[in-house]
């Protein structure tokens, strides 16, 4: 049994401190809460092509893009929910297709092309960008600890915490423990705004004060260049 989500939307990304983060929730608390997912740990495995050819296209910041992965919120179990996605952005905007579906059968699509679930237009898509781009294997396992929140009421903005990002080519299986090298310095956070549109006034309000600007930032394009184009390469950043 799986189902699908389909998201359109702006993703702006800050690169800021513990500090900075703690001041940050604690300012927005009269508009945003907990979403349902709340804190959890967040594991990724990307797909690419053994020369890593999507990221690398990626990295290279083409109007048109796109990334495929599989996503969980804990440990997961053969019978555990993941996600598979498949994030496209162009001209600035994510557009972001996924279905749910337990492990077991995710990985059985991943492995042998042959996806059992029923039709639907983000299966074909899928499959398409599979046939495509030729041969896909994961290739990174990215895990980070999210701290995620909603706008109170209704409206679609969104607030999302992700530190201790680490990426790591071993054990690629969502099963396994959340190990790898770090990403980022301990002391950072990075913070994504999630919306639709434009962004509050009060957050604007809030990083006007506080010195904070959008950066351009790829938790898989960073693990690349960092740490896996140098290990391949030999060559150090």
């Amino acid at each position: 049994m799986s189902y699908q989500n389909v998201f359109q939307r702006y993703e702006l990304k800050y690169l800021i401190t513990k500090q900075q983060k703690a001041e940050i929730i604690d300012r927005m608390k009269n508009y945003m809460e907990e979403d349902e997912f709340g804190k959890t740990s967040v594991r990724n495995l990307y797909y690419d092509t053994d020369n890593f050819r999507l990221i690398r296209r990626s990295i290279e910041k083409p109007v048109y893009k796109e990334k495929l992965r599989i996503r969980s919120y804990r440990k997961a179990k053969e019978d555990t929910e993941v996600f598979v996605e498949i994030k496209k952005k162009y001209d600035s905007v994510v557009y972001k297709r996924r279905l749910a579906m337990p492990r077991k059968e995710a990985m059985h699509w991943m492995e042998s092309g042959d996806y059992e679930g029923e039709t639907s237009q983000i299966a074909g898509e899928i499959d398409y960008f599979f046939n495509y781009c030729g041969k896909l294997e994961p290739k990174v396992f990215l895990s980070y600890d999210r701290e995620a929140y909603k706008l109170k009421g209704e409206g679609e903005f969104r607030v999302t915490f992700d530190e201790n990002i680490l990426c790591r080519q071993e054990e690629l299986e969502l099963g396994k423990d959340a190990w790898g090298t770090p990403i980022l310095e301990e002391d950072k956070v990075l913070m994504e705004l999630k919306c639709g549109g434009g962004i509050p006034l009060w957050m604007t309000d809030i990083l006007s004060s506080m010195g904070i600007y959008r950066t351009s930032f790829s938790k898989y394009g960073t693990a690349y260049q960092k740490i896996i184009f140098p290990h391949i390469t030999g060559v150090k950043g």
